[in-house]
């Protein structure tokens, strides 16, 4: 069935246009509350990122859930994972995140965890989809949910974190630059690298409301390069608004995205006889890392692009390890999704085991060049259906030949679609890259009435 509200990532857009709208929330929280409390009664854990409008959809999905007669347990900003983590340690019936991760504060969204920890079932979603086309009601007074705070989230998620590594692990003498995008990790990550002995230096960890992922995080790191160089540390680690998302920077100010930190967790995990299988990426997966883990003879697939699919693929093929090269890093035998705090302790467990700096052990992937550019989608139009869209497409691949590949993916979250194109020849590529992306620009506005 199509859905009409979900996306690969919950429900996402800007704050008072539908469907990001308090009354719209407000009976997304009671339909919600309805289809889980037709199991009898109910908990539901809500946490949220820093943006501002976090205040208004919690009170409105506390409120919704409320009239279902399902009891609400309120985190306050947390980390995307924590609360898959929360909703796992309180045998809850599911986890709510009030959050658009990367994305400006004037956008937010609504997604979902099972009891489980990991992302709602289809039958679920479309459950709640159709309780939304009915009419909202109020359970009598006597069941009504009731609400209240974890007093101890931050500290139990902390615990967790510094839980998924040795114990013996001890990051004494090094020093990290660490950007917390202004966002839901701002008062747990720096206590978590902290309290294992490292130095942190802490930039954007002071939200405000509207400063989340604001020229800083995993989508911006220009800030966090210039305070590793100025500070002289060893490494500088970059989350995202709600703390799904690992990008790093090692000692001489270089980029390791999450393809290079795929690899080296995946080689520091086959070390300790943990890597089960082989390593899921996705369609936007360098290249350069698939030649990696081939001659480390470590099997490797490609997902479609979001942390939901790499983790489908995981369980389908019964492997522990995958990730984005935007840096969602999913280790399934420690998290059940997405979670930048464990994947950045990892790769520090790896440099200590190995004495390695984080330049070093990134050396086995030789990455292709590869560009990529957003281009606009008119509302209701799917880009790869567009005729002019699929001629341009061929002739870019005809031009590219077999230096290379061609990918037109459509975003799960922003009306956009990706062009990206990857090769040997790295002049070829943005050339490339630019002309298809204003072929595909041309042919698109043409549709536009």
């Amino acid at each position: 069935m199509t859905r009409k509200y979900f996306g690969t990532d919950g429900i996402r857009g800007e704050v008072g246009v539908f469907p990001i709208t308090p009354d719209f929330v407000l009976k997304l929280g009671w339909a919600a509350g309805c289809v889980f409390a037709r199991e009898g009664r109910s908990k539901i854990v809500i946490g949220k990122d820093t943006r501002i409008s976090g205040y208004m959809f919690e009170s409105a999905l506390e409120a919704g859930l409320s009239a279902a007669g399902v009891d609400v347990l309120l985190t306050g900003p947390m980390p995307t994972p924590a609360i898959a983590y929360l909703t796992r340690t309180f045998r809850a019936d599911a986890g709510i995140v009030i959050s658009a991760s990367h994305n400006p504060y004037q956008d937010n969204g609504i997604k979902f965890f099972s009891a489980k920890g990991t992302k709602l079932p289809d039958p679920i979603e479309l459950a709640i989809e159709a309780q939304m086309d009915l009419s909202m009601s109020t359970v009598n007074s006597a069941q009504l949910g009731k609400a209240r705070r974890i007093e101890d989230a931050a500290g139990r998620y902390i615990e967790y974190c510094k839980g998924t590594v040795n114990g013996n692990l001890r990051l004494k003498g090094l020093k990290i630059v660490l950007d917390c995008a202004n966002g839901a990790t701002y008062h747990v990550a720096p206590c978590v690298f902290q309290e294992l002995g490292a130095e942190v230096i802490e930039i954007a960890s002071s939200p405000d409301g509207v400063n989340i992922n604001l020229k800083s995080g995993a989508t911006d790191v220009a800030a966090l390069l210039k305070v590793v160089e100025a500070e002289g540390a060893d490494l500088g680690i970059a989350l995202d608004g709600d703390g799904d998302r690992l990008i790093m920077v090692d000692h001489q100010g270089v980029v390791v995205d999450g393809d290079e930190l795929l690899y080296i967790i995946a080689l520091a995990m086959r070390a300790q006889g943990m890597l089960s299988g082989g390593v899921v990426g996705t369609l936007m997966s360098n290249f350069g890392l698939e030649q990696a883990f081939k001659r480390e003879a470590i099997p490797f697939m490609r997902a479609k692009v979001g942390d939901r699919y790499v983790m489908e693929q995981l369980q389908a093929q019964g492997w522990d390890l995958g990730g984005e090269s935007s840096g969602h890093i999913v280790c399934k035998q420690l998290s059940t999704t997405g979670d930048g705090i464990v994947a950045a302790l990892q790769v520090l467990k790896a440099m200590a085991d190995t004495g390695k700096t984080l330049a070093e052990l990134k050396q086995g992937v030789a990455k292709l060049p590869q560009k990529m550019i957003n281009v606009a989608v008119p509302k209701g139009v799917d880009p790869l259906g567009v005729s002019a869209v699929q001629q341009a497409v061929q002739q870019a691949e005809l031009q590219l030949g077999d230096r290379g590949r061609v990918l037109l993916r459509p975003s799960g979250t922003e009306p956009l679609v990706r062009v990206m194109v990857e090769g040997e020849d790295s002049a070829l590529v943005v050339s490339l890259c630019k002309e298809l992306a204003g072929a595909v620009e041309k042919a698109l506005s043409g549709l536009v009435t």
